[in-house]
């Protein structure tokens, strides 16, 4: 079963910085830029798809450079798991991603699942290749952990399809009390109530961490590609520290929001 989800169009301007204030959470909930059917997706079932939140223009700049970081990207920055390769920290690999951490349905969002003040946890680009297999269900993070609750998406880089690994997820399932591995004998086979998140290129996937998901297996002849990333409570520990890792140029370019999305004061 496929499933599709609306979102209002971003625009340039609806990605300016708002007016800074005392209070940037509440000035980032202000903003309430997703439509009525994304926030009851989002809230309902855990999940919600947001077409061409990236424009096309855009969508073939940012996958340019994504070619060009991958090639590129060597040593500790690159990990090979058993079903995908990661390269990290795409805060600093180049302006092109730079928009992509402030998106205002993203951050709205989060505001949504969060629900309190918040930043970015991570942002990398996974790859599955050819003949990968099924990730096995699996929650972000778990309800008592600092990190909780978490606001995770991925920005399809390639179309999603049944055939090259879309991610699955189980409906409803983010108001569950018990994770994948405590309720199934086989967190790799096919949930009873699964859905698939297809859909194209340049469109976005928002979900709530607790939603039970994982990608499916690759059986395609081709890579599929995306970017991803999460959001955290701000008291929580982020997997990647932008703070240590921030070149300067990468923070030259950083307007108010983005500095405070990734938490550099």
């Amino acid at each position: 079963m496929r499933v599709e989800g609306l979102a209002a169009r971003v625009t340039p301007d609806s990605c300016r910085d708002p007016v800074p204030g005392p209070d940037w959470f509440g000035t980032l909930a202000e903003w309430s830029v997703l439509d009525s059917d994304a926030v009851s997706e989002l809230q309902e079932r855990g999940f919600a798809i947001l077409p061409s939140a990236v424009p096309s223009g855009e969508m073939e700049q940012l996958v340019a450079a994504y070619h060009r970081v991958e090639a590129l990207a060597t040593g500790d920055d690159v990990s090979i798991g058993s079903t995908s390769t990661r390269v990290t920290d795409f805060v600093n690999r180049g302006a092109e991603f730079g928009r992509l951490y402030v998106l205002p349905q993203l951050l709205d969002a989060c505001c949504r699942v969060i629900a309190r003040p918040f930043k970015l946890s991570t942002l990398h680009a996974r790859t599955l290749p050819p003949g990968a297999a099924a990730q096995a269900l699996h929650v972000d993070v778990g309800r008592h952990s600092s990190e909780w609750p978490l606001m995770g998406f991925i920005l399809r880089v390639d179309d999603f399809r049944p055939d090259n690994g879309a991610t699955r997820f189980v409906p409803g399932s983010h108001r569950w009390p018990r994770a994948p591995r405590d309720s199934m004998a086989d967190v790799t086979v096919e949930h009873d109530e699964q859905v698939l998140a297809c859909g194209s290129a340049g469109s976005l996937v928002v979900f709530n961490g607790s939603t039970w998901h994982g990608h499916t297996a690759n059986v395609s002849n081709e890579p599929r590609r995306s970017l991803q990333g999460a959001f955290v409570p701000r008291d929580g520990r982020a997997a990647t520290d932008f703070a240590a890792r921030m070149q300067s140029e990468t923070r030259k370019r950083l307007g108010p929001l983005a500095r405070y999305v990734l938490a550099l004061g």
